[in-house]
């Protein structure tokens, strides 16, 4: 199993290396959801990749689990002021699921789309070299519902709205292209160590 360690910004020693205007979050890890939480079991689950690549894919819930396996343990951030230090999250890179589609050479964005119809935009660039997962464990457990469970983007070094819970897919497209809260006056990438909370900061 790979595990890389979180794209932290900055060296933590006695500062503990919170990005602009964020709080420690502790041992909570607040809800906060566009949607309602589905009821979404692992059999019904899929997830799909389209769009600018070689050869489209949909990959159900043992076929995903099958590929090699990979963690993310580091930090996380929220755009609405939380971080939580430390976590460790199961799954599989995302690179992995790249590698079977071959994206095109066009390609430079991607939009996630969530079974709940939840969208969010990305650039493809913050989702390859080992910078994103889908994963299905927090803590060595099975990824809560309410946390996006059965399976959510993971993008740690981006604010977390752009981990998409209840991934369903990607689209990749030679353009950029808003997704929900992007639309919504949400900045297009969110990057939390220059505090890209929202359009035009």
């Amino acid at each position: 199993m790979n595990v890389t360690r979180g794209f932290t910004g900055r060296p933590r020693v006695a500062d503990p290396g919170l990005p602009p205007g964020q709080y420690d979050a502790r041992d909570e890890w607040p809800v906060l959801s566009a949607e309602v939480t589905p009821d979404l079991r692992p059999a019904d689950w899929s997830f799909r990749i389209g769009g600018l690549v070689e050869r489209p894919r949909t990959w159900d819930w043992e076929a995903a689990r099958a590929l090699p396996a990979s963690a993310y343990e580091g930090d996380i951030h929220c755009v609405t002021g939380w971080s939580k230090f430390g976590v460790r999250f199961g799954g599989v890179s995302l690179d992995a699921f790249l590698d079977v589609v071959r994206p095109r050479a066009s390609a430079t964005h991607a939009v996630a789309y969530s079974h709940t119809g939840y969208t969010t935009n990305l650039p493809l660039a913050d989702l390859t070299g080992g910078r994103a997962w889908i994963v299905w464990e927090y803590d060595g457990e099975p990824l809560a519902p309410e946390h996006g469970g059965p399976a959510r983007l993971l993008v740690p070094h981006l604010y977390f709205w752009k981990s998409a819970k209840w991934i369903a897919g990607l689209t990749l497209l030679d353009h950029d292209e808003p997704g929900f809260w992007e639309g919504n006056g949400y900045h297009e990438r969110g990057n939390p160590w220059e505090e890209q909370r929202y359009s035009g900061d």
